[in-house]
């Protein structure tokens, strides 16, 4: 019999969390190794728990989804990664594959779809549950220029309020590549002020407003 697949959650809803947890043990092909509540303690504890999937909201208070994939990925490439959200913008599913993440599952899907999810990911495959996968439509090829996945990562934590120092501190990078980053974010946007760099966020899907439930 094949070894179990071991599968970390993290998100910061404890009701989510556990509800998700429940139905993965009741699959005898699943181990949950773990249930964090912030992508700084999943990047942590990746060495510790070598999950093989890990199912990962986005909005979190220390460090986010996106950018814990990205270091997750960075350090742990064979790990299989699958956005657990309940917003479907086409923005974010867009950027979260941008980042590495092999699937994307709203919250209110039927419980037996996180399963699927898993095992199609297993197999190599990209997961789009049905509400994501109708989000997304083709990209106007317009005037504005696409930002790279780097510069998503650092427009959701300027979005969020912090400097260039905490976004260098956050992502392990100088504060320098950080300010780079931020002009030509400002550049391909067409946007002057960190005030519209957040209502941009905001409006793309990209940073969720406050209060909504990820």
């Amino acid at each position: 019999m094949a070894d179990p697949v071991k599968v970390l959650i993290v998100d910061d809803h404890p009701m989510v969390a556990e509800g998700i947890q429940s139905i993965l043990e009741s699959y005898d092909d699943i181990q949950v190794v773990g249930s964090l509540t912030d992508g700084r303690d999943a990047v942590n504890q990746m060495g510790r728990l070598a999950p093989d999937v890990v199912l990962m909201d986005l909005n979190m208070p220390k460090l986010g989804g996106l950018s814990a994939t990205e270091i997750i990925l960075e350090q742990h490439p064979g790990t299989r990664i699958l956005i657990l959200s309940m917003h479907d913008s086409a923005e974010y599913i867009s950027t979260a594959l941008s980042h590495g993440a092999m699937g994307y599952v709203l919250k209110d899907v039927p419980t037996d779809e996180i399963k699927q999810a898993i095992d199609a990911v297993m197999e190599g495959q990209t997961y789009l549950c049905t509400g994501a996968a109708g989000s997304l439509k083709p990209k106007d090829n317009g005037a504005r220029e696409a930002l790279t996945g780097r510069e998503q990562t650092i427009l959701l934590e300027l979005a969020q309020g912090k400097s260039n120092k905490e976004v260098a501190q956050a992502l392990d990078i100088s504060v320098r590549t950080v300010e780079t980053h931020r002009k030509n974010i400002k550049r391909k946007l067409g946007i002057s002020s960190t005030a519209g760099l957040t209502r941009y966020a905001l409006e793309h899907g990209v940073l969720q407003g406050t209060g909504a439930a990820f």
